[in-house]
Formats: C-alpha cells, structure tokens, sequence
C-alpha cells in the first residue's frame, strides 16, 4: 500500500514538473528567445534586453520596496508580542514555558509566516507598476516643456510625466499601510487578550507603532486629497463650451479641498488623541462631523450646481471669460496649433500671355483619379500574375524629367492566398514564392479618357523617364505575410519570365539564421509547423524571415507609438522603402479638449522607415519640441535619430500626415475662434466641407477628408507638396477657409489658414 502511494505521489509530482516545465520552456525561455532573435536581427539586441530590464528592474525594485515595509513593519509588531511573562505566573514554570513559547512563535518562528506573507502582499500591491512600467520611467526621466499651466503655475510636464505617477504611488501606499493597521490592530488585539487575563497592558512600543502607522495612512489619505486639486483640470462638465475648470470650480471646488485637506488632517490628529488618552469626545466628533460635511459638499454636485445656477449663469461670460482662455490657449497648445498663420488669400489678375503658363503650372499637379479606383485599375494592367497585389495607391511628388510631380504608385506585394489550388502548397508558400517585386508610378494628373502613362510599369521596374530601382523585391510589406525560409535550395522566385521565372537567393540581412538543428527545432515549435523541422532545402546561409508586415513588425519593437493608418512606399535609387508615421500622445495636457474623449495631446514626433528588401526599422525624431518624446529618447538612448541623419532622397518625401491633420482640423474648426466672447458665442464656428456624392438610389453628402495637392499656395510661382482641408460655415455650403500644412522642407509643419 505505501508502495502505491509512493508511486501515485511520484506520478504527480513529475505531471507537476513537466506541466511547469512546459510552461516555462514555451513561454517563457521559447518567446524570448525568438524575440531577443528577431530584435537583434534588426540591430536592436541591446534595446530589447534594456526594455526588458526596465520592465522586471521597476517589478522588483517597487516589489522590494514593499517587501520591505512589510516585513519590517511585521518585525517591529512581533518584537512587542508575546513580550511579558506574567508575574503571578513566575513561580508555575509549565505556564511559564507556555509564554515562553508563544514569545518564540512570534518573535522566530512567525517569520516562517511574515517573510512569505509580505511577499505575497508586495507583488499584489506593485502588481499594477509592473503593467504601467513606463509611466514610472516618465517620472524619472521627464523633461521639463517649458509651458506653465495658467491654474497653479506648473510645467506642463509636471502633469505629463509627474502627476499619473503621483496617484498611482498614493494609492498603492494607501492600501498597503491601511493593510499594515489593519494587520496589526489584529495582533495587537490578540496580545492585549492575552496580557489583559494577567492585569497587564500592552507594551508603550506597541501604541507607538500603532500611532505612527495611523499618522502615516492619514497623511497619505490627505495626500490624496490634495492631488484632487489637480483633477480639475480635467473637468469636463463645461464641454461643449470648453474644457477644463470654470469660475465654480476655482472659486468653490478649490478651496474646499484645501479646507477638506486642513479638517482632515486635523480630525485624524483629534481622533488618535481621543484613542491614547480617552479626552475630549466632543471637539473630536464635531472636527470628525465638520470634516465630512465640507467632504461631501465639495464632492457632490449640490453647492457647485447651486452657484453655478444663481451666480456664474446670470453673468456667465464675464464669469468665464478667464478659464475660456485658459481652454482655448491649452487647446491650441496641446494640438500644436499656436502657431497657425492667418492669410487673407487675393484672387489676383493674371495677365493673358501669363494665363496658360499659370493654369498648366498648377493643372499639371491636379489629381483626378480616386485612389480606391486607380488600385483596381493597377490590378488590371500591371499585376502581371494573380498572385501578385497593390496594397493601396500612395500619393508622393518626385522629380520627373527635371519636372515637381506630383504622382500616384503603388507596391506589387506577393499575395500567397492568390495561388492557384495545388500550387498552394508548403514548399510554395515558405521558399519559392518569398517576395514581391517591384512598383507601378503614375502622374496625378491625367484623364481616363486617355491611353494611361507611366512613369514606372512592369515587372522589371522599367521607365522612360530614368527612374531607377536597383533592388525591386519586396520582403517587407502592407500584406499579412507568412514566415518565409531564404535563401534556399528550393531557390527563390524571383520574379516571372515567360512559362518560367527567374531564380532569387536572397542576401539581405533581416531575418534570423536557422542554420542549426537547436534553432530549427525552436521555430519548429514557435510557428507550430514541422515543415521548418524536416525540411531538406535550408543551408547554412537561410534564415527566417517573419513579422513581414510593417505595421506589425513596428507595433512590436515599439508598442508605446500610436501609427498612422497611412504608411506609404518611397522608390529611390537605392531601393523601396516604407514611411511610417508615428505619434506621441497621452491624455494628461491640463486645460485642453480632448479629440477621442480621452487623449487631448498629440504630436507627430517619429518618422519611421522600413526597408522593404531587409525589414530594418529607423526611427527618425521629427518634433524635437515634444516633451514626450524626448522622454522617450533618454529613457531609449540610441533608439531615435535626429531627423538630419536622414537619407536626402528619402527626407524629400517626407509628408505632414492625414491622421492627425484631420484630428487638429477637427479640433481647429471650433479653436480658431482664439477671441474668448466670440467663441463663447460660437459666432464663427466651421467644419469640414461637404462633398455632393451621388447613390444609385440617393444623393448626399459627406465630409471631405484632407487630401494632398501640389500648389503654389504658400510662396508665389512655387509650387509645394501640401495637406489641404476646405472648411465651411458650421451647417453653410459656403467656402470659408483652406487649413493648409506644408509637407515640403522648407514649411514643413507648419499651418496656414
């Protein structure tokens, strides 16, 4: 019988072993394993281990912190219990021995217990740092922006960088130390049960520590009523008319959490006297009673809404006339819209012999095809095989024929799911059909009544116009591409010839060398698929190649940027590469409108390029100014670039993005009303024009979305790459404006109306 229980013991144990032992291998050792591969593949193997350390650095470090609270705290409490030996006792030693024993249980033996317990309480209570890891590196390496908020007079950073962390560390101090009196309110209560059966009381240390634990979580808790005042920046109730606090809040809200703050601290003090010396019940129930009431009408609506209604509203734009100001300057600000410049745009005359050379100047740029149509027109004149795809059609202006032109292209990314039924097959889809190949260019301007022109056509990227790619394949994409094995000896399709193709060995750098048995393994596991195991065809030159989709691949090594929803390709000479904007965004500006009903700061601080042949990723810093991401820079030394280190033929097609364009035009429509009595009258509100659109059955409208036109709008007799937005009346037909953003070097960034 004990033989069997041995054997049924042992067979559970190694269930238990081998069921952890898989859980660490797959999740833990396999995926970082595979990911520290991949980064390092990228040239960002000291960026990931730095991400890594930060992360599980703040876990441990915060953990330790509380650990040590704890323990301590636990330690200090089982140095006063089972202290004293009772002295009518003294003389019976079995009860004596029992005191005795009690007093090692607790003093030694109860260390067994405290040591994993407060280990236990640490990780719950630092559990959400390790989640919000980064905002504690904002805390530590913010940098100042140089902006005071007009309510207390803080930088701007202070609110960015500082104050999330300010009420993430409140309110984790708060539930540890109520956790900690909470805890030894318990065993001090046993020990006094214990010494009140022999008339003694409970050690003077004791008290002390109790009252030090109660003044702690007291100041902690009027810690946090003092942060309140910082929450009304973020009130919202005024929106639609503006954001942030108002005559009421200042004037009301204010002071009574600088009262509640006084009355608090004041009502703890009174409460743990009464507790030591049972004096004075009355003043304590009053302060206790007082405190409560300011508490509450601060925190209700009743007082706020009560001079809201008989005191601002009578007299409403006089009242807020300030804090309209202080919205629409944080608004302005926040969105990076204090700079916009104001033209009044003149029709001028243009002389007769001028006329022609004018119009063909600006015509010449006009685009006329809708890009979701053009992508279908590409697909039907130059996909070449149905296994090829353009992903989207990119706008761009290049030098044409020595000519500023604005055009249209498109990549001719691979599409595996396009292959033909028995040609959809393993050795297919993961060694020969590997990559795209190439881009089609076409001039914005030009009619579809007319024979199509081409700047760049074919399989084999030709031009008539001198338009060089040396390196057309693409391995990096828009597709949600599977892994591939390159190069091989399968050998590549590289692109195709007649009934045939050309053959391809790929000699680029990305990817991760499975030139082992110990790594084919691992993939083998990673990507669930025992092809990679037993294949034939890898050498020891092949690697794997995933994570092809660029988006994804940028998502992974930097999670913290949001992407625009617009990357676009860039043909140089060299070869094809992606342009990914980025941003930087948080939801902590003081006094500004939020855009999402949440974020009300952005910024498009990151220009990302992704090399289509290798799969490398170059972050560029293209805001410098932004707070945000210079916190980002010292937290990742090494990651960001300035923008000057740029290839010039990659800088010259750098573009102001839609994304975030439409957010400031969005947010501008009601802001540029920058005078506080029109704005509060909405006098002069606009929004996006509207476009007629024409249904089968029905005619509508909807609003036009910002779109790129080549124009000498900004200098005369200089035509510049721009992001334009029509704006109307709000509810009105009518032109009111043109938002303008200059894409090109000399005014990029910056905003004409």
């Amino acid at each position: 019988m004990q033989k069997k229980k041995r054997w049924i013991y042992g067979l559970i144990t190694a269930a238990v072993v081998i069921g952890l032992g898989y859980v660490a291998f797959y999740f833990l050792f396999l995926d970082f394993l595979v990911d520290y591969w991949w980064f390092d593949s990228l040239g960002y193997g000291g960026y990931f281990f730095l991400r890594f350390l930060y992360r599980y650095l703040v876990f441990a470090g915060v953990t330790l912190f509380f650990f040590l609270i704890f323990f301590l705290n636990f330690w200090i409490a089982s140095r006063f219990l089972g202290s004293g030996l009772p002295s009518s006792e003294k003389k019976d030693k079995s009860r004596k021995l029992q005191y005795r024993e009690v007093a090692r249980l607790f003093r030694s033996g109860s260390m067994k217990v405290y040591a994993p317990l407060s280990l236990v309480l640490s990780i719950f209570i630092a559990l959400p740092l390790f989640e919000k890891w980064e905002r504690f590196l904002f805390f530590l390496f913010g940098p100042d922006a140089g902006i005071a908020d007009p309510a207390f007079g803080n930088d701007v950073s202070f609110y960015l960088f500082s104050y999330p962390m300010h009420i993430l560390i409140e309110q984790r101090l708060v539930i540890a130390v109520a956790i900690l009196v909470a805890a030894s309110v318990l065993l001090y209560r046993v020990e006094r049960r214990m010494l009140a059966k022999t008339d003694r009381a409970l050690p003077k240390g004791a008290k002390l520590h109790l009252n030090i634990l109660a003044l702690v979580l007291a100041a902690l808790v009027g810690w946090g009523l003092f942060l309140g005042k910082y929450d009304l920046l973020y009130y919202a109730e005024h929106m639609p008319l503006f954001f942030g606090p108002g005559f009421t809040q200042m004037h009301v809200t204010l002071p009574l959490i600088w009262i509640s703050v006084v009355l608090w601290i004041a009502a703890a003090l009174s409460v743990l006297y009464y507790l030591n010396f049972r004096k004075r019940l009355i003043p304590v129930i009053a302060l206790v009673v007082v405190f409560a009431g300011v508490y509450a009408l601060g925190t209700t609506s009743f007082l706020p809404q009560m001079v809201q209604k008989y005191i601002v509203l009578p007299n409403e734009m006089s009242r807020e006339k300030p804090y309209i100001e202080n919205s629409i300057q944080a608004t302005l600000s926040a969105y990076n819209l204090s700079g916009v410049e104001t033209r009044n745009f003149q029709v001028d005359q243009i002389p007769w012999g001028d006329t022609d050379r004018a119009i063909r100047r600006n015509i010449q740029n006009t685009p006329v095809w809708d890009r979701n149509l053009l992508e279908d027109v590409y697909d039907q004149l130059q996909n070449i095989r149905p296994y090829y795809n353009f992903t989207g059609v990119d706008v761009d202006r290049y030098e044409i024929g020595g000519q500023y032109q604005q055009v249209n292209l498109a990549a001719r990314e691979i599409n595996l799911d396009k292959l033909p039924g028995t040609g959809n097959n393993w050795i297919n889809r993961h060694l020969q059909y590997t990559h795209g190949y190439g881009a089609v260019m076409t001039p914005a301007a030009q009619s579809g009544e007319e024979l199509m022109q081409w700047f760049i056509k074919g399989i084999s990227p030709a031009s008539e116009y001198d338009f060089r790619i040396s390196n057309p394949r693409i391995y990096f994409g828009l597709e949600d591409l599977d892994y591939v094995i390159a190069p091989n000896d399968a050998k590549e399709m590289d692109y195709p010839d007649g009934d045939s193709f050309a053959g391809n060995d790929y000699e680029g750098d990305g990817g991760v060398a499975v030139n082992s048995l110990f790594r084919k393994l691992l993939f083998s596991v990673y990507f669930e698929d025992r092809n990679i195991l037993f294949t034939t065809k890898t050498n020891n030159d092949s690697k794997i190649l995933f994570r092809r989709n660029i988006r994804e691949a940028i998502n992974h090594l930097t999670p913290y940027f949001r992407l625009d929803r617009d990357p676009y390709l860039v043909a140089t000479e060299d070869g094809l590469f992606w342009m990914q904007d980025a941003y930087t965004r948080s939801r902590w500006y003081p006094n500004a409108a939020p855009y999402d009903g949440r974020k009300n700061y952005i910024r498009n601080s990151v220009k990302i390029v992704v090399d289509a042949y290798n799969g490398t990723a170059d972050y560029y810093m293209a805001d410098p100014d932004d707070p945000v991401i210079r916190a980002y820079n010292r937290i990742y030394p090494g990651l960001l670039q300035p923008m000057d280190e740029m290839p010039r033929s990659l800088k010259s097609h750098v573009r102001y993005p839609k994304d975030i364009f439409e957010i400031q035009t969005g947010i501008y429509t009601r802001y540029h009303q920058k005078d506080s009595k029109t704005f509060y009258q909405e006098e002069d509100l606009w929004e996006s024009a509207h476009q007629r659109q024409e249904e089968i059955r029905e005619i509508g409208s909807q609003s036009m979305r910002a779109y790129y036109l080549t124009l000498d709008l900004i200098e005369k007799e200089k035509s510049e790459f721009l992001l334009v937005s029509p704006m109307s009346p709000k509810n009105r037909p009518n032109l009111r404006a043109l938002v303008i953003a200059g894409c090109d070097p000399a005014h990029y960034g910056k905003f004409y109306v």
